[in-house]
């Protein structure tokens, strides 16, 4: 049995320029089989707002339905290294209330560490939360949760000036005591200073190749998620499609009396159904 992935393992594998592999999961058949597959980390995130509740975007995702998810992939997933996400506003309006939240993933769901969103303006909060013994996975370029300051869901660092303001942003992160980093929707060029720069882990969606490793929504990864498909998303399967035409098929059975066939049905005893019959006809 595979020994449970603990956080220094992944410093190790900086170290070593050895990719570390990351996905989101929502779910325990999900978190099964990405522990199955060998993934190294999980996200529980909160982009489960559109993936899983059909929101518009993540601001709606509550602590609470982060929590029971989270729960429900720490037992599929039990030796692969859990990340909970701290939704919107579980951390943005104190510093006393992000590490009560961030503690939440640890006491109610056994998650390994959270991550939260934004750079230089968090940094008290992530000092808080790592001063009270939680790993922490930073999250700076494109932070969904705050999409309406930056334009909408668009790339960041594109500029000279904005890219330096990514990496002051990482750099903020880092001294602020966080175990890893998680840049979405750069450029390739900022992921790999970054990744360069740090000491700490260095995670892309959207960063790159020459980052510590790469996230992909679960969702986009196998082809589920059907409403966009983001520029930096590699769709490994369509699973949409095989489930529609696997609707469609019983559908068509249905109606056409081809299901349940026999090899579908229980039967009575032997000998049983006369004597049912007679007793209903009493």
């Amino acid at each position: 049995m595979a020994q449970k992935k603990m956080i220094q393992d992944f410093s190790e594998r900086k170290q070593k320029n050895e990719k570390i592999t990351f996905v989101t999961a929502y779910d325990f058949p999900t978190a099964q089989f990405a522990e199955t597959a060998g993934l190294d980390m999980i996200l529980v995130g909160d982009s489960l707002g559109m993936c899983v509740y059909g929101y518009s975007g993540t601001i709606p995702v509550t602590m609470e339905q982060m929590i029971v998810h989270a729960e429900a992939v720490r037992r599929g997933a039990p030796r692969t290294f859990v990340i909970g996400d701290m939704p919107f506003m579980s951390y943005q309006s104190s510093v006393e209330k992000a590490v009560e939240n961030a503690g939440r993933f640890l006491k109610e769901a056994g998650c390994d560490a959270i991550k939260l969103e934004g750079g230089q303006r968090v940094v008290p909060q992530i000092r808080a939360i790592v001063e009270a013994g939680i790993v922490v996975m930073g999250h700076i370029g494109l932070t969904p949760q705050s999409s309406g300051q930056l334009g909408g869901h668009r790339a960041q660092g594109r500029t000279a000036e904005a890219a330096r303001q990514v990496v002051e942003d990482a750099l903020a992160v880092q001294a602020a005591g966080a175990h890893l980093i998680l840049l979405e929707a750069v450029p390739p060029e900022v992921g790999r200073f970054i990744t360069r720069k740090l000491a700490i882990p260095a995670l892309s969606i959207g960063a790159g190749l020459d980052c510590d490793g790469q996230l992909l929504i679960v969702s986009d990864l196998i082809g589920q998620f059907q409403a966009f498909t983001p520029k930096f998303v590699k769709k490994y399967a369509n699973v949409a499609e095989i489930i529609i035409q696997a609707f469609r098929e019983y559908v068509r059975e249905v109606k056409e009396g081809a299901f349940p066939a026999e090899e579908h049905c229980y039967r009575m005893v032997e000998g049983e159904e006369e004597k049912f019959l007679e007793l209903m006809a009493r």
